[in-house]
């Protein structure tokens, strides 16, 4: 029988459960999914403990990569035996075998494997939007990227350095430090250590950035604005420290007509034609050799309690996968 991990209520890791599913053949514009691997992604935690809605009882995991096993009518995209992955809707992913709607799926190059996949997808495509539409990193920018050390951030930074940019990143240890700096990271801060704000008005002489990149949240908001130049633009994608608290929006006039947006790796993709071209975009930097892509840490799939209990604890670095 497949098993899956389902949530019957929210809160800690405790809350997962590894159980018998019933996964039928698959309908209209479905595929039906034999994974090899699935991605751990810090979303998955706000789902876990209700910090995003969900309706319960419920999957959980947006990210995976495997096989097409079963390919259900209107499909014409995919056959039985394609090698694919994805990011995104519906919940679920934490299973050995799923039903996913077709066109969220994309086949993935030869060159790349099922756990890079199932580890890139997600974290690439957030680093892609980020990079190359959010604010348009250009040859020449000095950038600042909170948790320099974590999935996107050890993307990004090779990305941002790619590009040509220079690359400030956040981290919290020396040998998360010694992580960001071999992926690009030209200045990683040690925030437990160090002032990140004094720090990058020092790097870019008192001028400041045009754009951070902050996961983090609560704690590091303010300080982030504070390191913009005017008419900087404020990139909030996440919220690992907890949700940012209602905020004043005259400050943005006062620190130099500052911009702030909170994107979704969801509405960039929405459109089958903006998720094949970012897909497409990270196949082809990650390809180049430009941005590799690194698992460093893997757990079995019915181990997801545990790992949960690292990334939320900041044990784990760069990318981390679950393997069925």
């Amino acid at each position: 029988m497949p098993h899956a991990i389902r949530i019957h209520e929210t809160g800690g890791p405790e809350v997962l459960r590894w159980e018998e599913v019933t996964v039928g053949d698959p309908g209209d514009g479905e595929v039906r999914l034999r994974q090899t691997a699935v991605g751990l992604n810090y979303i998955d935690t706000y789902h876990r403990t209700g910090l995003y809605p969900v309706q319960l009882p419920t999957g959980i995991g947006l990210e995976g990569a495997g096989v097409v096993e079963a390919v259900g009518p209107g499909v014409d995209s995919l056959a039985e035996g394609d090698r694919v992955a994805y990011a995104g809707g519906p919940l679920g992913a934490y299973a050995d075998i799923r039903l996913m709607p077709a066109h969220r799926l994309v086949k993935v190059p030869e060159a790349i494997d099922d756990r890079q996949a199932a580890a890139m997808m997600l974290q690439g495509m957030t680093a892609q939007y980020l990079l190359r539409e959010t604010y348009r990193v250009q040859a020449g920018d000095t950038v600042l990227i909170h948790a320099a050390a974590g999935g996107v951030g050890l993307i990004a930074c090779q990305w941002a350095k790619a590009l040509g940019a220079t690359v400030i990143g956040t981290v919290g240890s020396a040998e998360k430090a010694d992580l960001a700096r071999a992926h690009g990271c030209d200045h990683p801060v040690n925030y437990r250590d160090e002032d990140f704000v004094a720090r990058v008005r020092e790097i870019t002489g008192g001028k400041g950035v045009p754009a951070v990149y902050d996961s983090v949240g609560k704690d590091t908001f303010e300080g982030s604005l504070d390191c913009l130049r005017p008419r900087g633009v404020m990139v909030l994608f996440g919220q690992s420290s907890g949700p940012v608290p209602p905020f004043d929006l005259g400050k943005l006039a006062a620190k130099g007509s500052l911009y702030i947006t909170r994107p979704t790796l969801f509405v960039y993709t929405a459109e089958r034609a903006d998720l094949e071209r970012t897909a497409g975009e990270l196949f082809d930097v990650v390809g180049s050799g430009k941005v590799r892509i690194e698992v460093n840490q893997t757990y079995p799939l019915t181990d997801a309690t545990q790992a949960h209990r690292d990334l939320e604890g900041r044990k784990t670095t760069g990318s981390t996968i679950l393997l069925p």
